[in-house]
């Protein structure tokens, strides 16, 4: 390491370490509908506080009355409880200039002399910093890191000049707005998606001048069909795979809740039980809570013939023509498709799930061959791009977990580390 780094405590290179409020300060009947966002754990999945998931509010006086627990632009966030080892800063562009931060975090306000926010994050991404975190963890009951604020004072962080902690920022940076621009793409692709499968085929809006008829679901274009989703979708389609084989599987982990995509994926040997898909269909939860949740997704991850499989508990729909995949993921993505499942579910409290005869009773207008096309050749590019989104991530992703132990440690320096990102820039 150069000698132009040291390493200091935290507690040299904090100007505050604090915990979150009491369990009891902050209860569901303290919401409100506006006010000041509370911050829990699903905003701080990565190294900037993630703001997508929405936010509950308490009010600006119940605050003011936690004031040791209200965190600002540039303070660090760290999971103490539960998923610990969750560590994110809250960007100088946020969208709120004040937040609370609930019973299961602590958070850092760095001494803007010594260290910058971003390092901090990072260095604590690394399995070195990792380790460090959660050291003085419990993993008895609810994982828990003990008297996190009087530990995290005691530990002891690389330290390069400030010009060096922003180079490092800057290009770990640079990886990050990359991937945040990919997922806001898609998230926009997505919402293109939905929005003309509601205009063409919900609202019928580009058709109403072509003559409509009268039928079970209302006036419909003339030339198009009612069906129910059981006869113009194929549900739970037969796919053929040998028990024992080696195949990709998709837990219910890995269905997202908002987007369209699974991103993680393993190998396992089929049990003989399970759903079986194929490359075009769509995946959907069909368990409490995870239907009403939102977990779905289209199958895009499978070789050409690959048949994968994956959670009993999905029920797999299928293309059949003239309806295809992006008609059938807007569909199942559709507030009144989920409604109906979500009211059609039966079984114990807490174990209520779908049975896929629920969509006998529900109707769809199937289009004209020719109009189902001319939608697939227009949306299925922007499930591509989505993809193609995703692939790059990925790398992205990888190449950002090469460089920031290396660059944190001291190993390889900015300059070396700059060719890594000349490709997105």
């Amino acid at each position: 390491m150069s000698g132009e780094w040291h390493t200091a405590s935290i507690g040299e290179v904090a100007e505050k370490v604090a915990m979150g409020p009491f369990g009891s300060s902050i209860k569901v009947e303290t919401f409100v509908s506006e006010g000041v966002p509370v911050i829990s754990g699903q905003h701080l999945h990565d190294s900037r506080l993630d703001e997508t998931p929405g936010f509950n509010f308490i009010t600006p006086e119940h605050a003011d009355r936690l004031k040791n627990a209200n965190v600002q632009r540039g303070d660090v966030v760290f999971t103490h409880a539960g998923n610990i080892g969750q560590v994110s800063y809250i960007p100088w562009n946020s969208r709120y200039e004040r937040y609370v931060i609930s019973q299961r975090q602590f958070y850092m306000r760095c001494n803007p002399q010594h260290v910058i926010p971003q390092f901090v994050v990072y260095y604590f991404k690394t399995a070195e910093g990792q380790h460090k975190l959660l050291a003085n963890a419990a993993q008895v009951g609810v994982p828990s890191i003990a008297q996190p604020v009087t530990y995290l004072k005691t530990i002891k962080i690389p330290l390069p000049p400030l010009p060096e902690q922003r180079a490092i920022a800057a290009i770990l940076g640079a990886l990050d707005d990359k991937i945040e621009l990919n997922r806001r793409m898609n998230e926009t692709l997505e919402a293109m998606a939905g929005a003309l499968f509601k205009s063409w085929f919900v609202g019928l809006e580009p058709f109403r001048d072509q003559g409509m008829q009268d039928s079970l679901v209302g006036p419909i274009p003339k030339g198009w069909r009612c069906a129910t989703v059981a006869e113009a979708v194929g549900i739970n389609p037969p796919r053929r795979l040998e028990r024992g084989a080696n195949a990709v599987y998709v837990d219910m982990s890995a269905l997202p809740t908002a987007s369209a995509r699974v991103l993680e994926t393993i190998r396992r040997p089929f049990s003989g039980s399970g759903s079986r898909f194929a490359n075009g269909d769509v995946l959907l939860a069909r368990i409490t809570p995870c239907l009403e949740n939102g977990k779905t997704a289209v199958v895009d991850f499978l070789q050409d013939g690959e048949i994968g499989w994956g959670s009993t508990e999905f029920i797999v729909l299928g293309p059949k023509p003239p309806l295809g995949m992006p008609f059938n993921y807007c569909l199942a993505r559709h507030p009144d498709f989920r409604a109906h499942a979500i009211q059609a579910m039966t079984g114990t409290s807490g174990r209520q799930r779908v049975d896929p005869g629920c969509f006998d009773h529900y109707w769809v207008a199937v289009p004209l061959p020719s109009i189902a096309e001319r939608f697939e050749q227009q949306v299925k590019p922007w499930f591509q791009k989505m993809k193609a989104n995703d692939d790059e991530s990925q790398a992205l992703g990888a190449i950002r977990a090469s460089l920031l132990p290396k660059l944190l440690s001291g190993e390889i320096r900015v300059k070396d580390a700059e060719k890594f990102v000349e490709a997105i820039a």
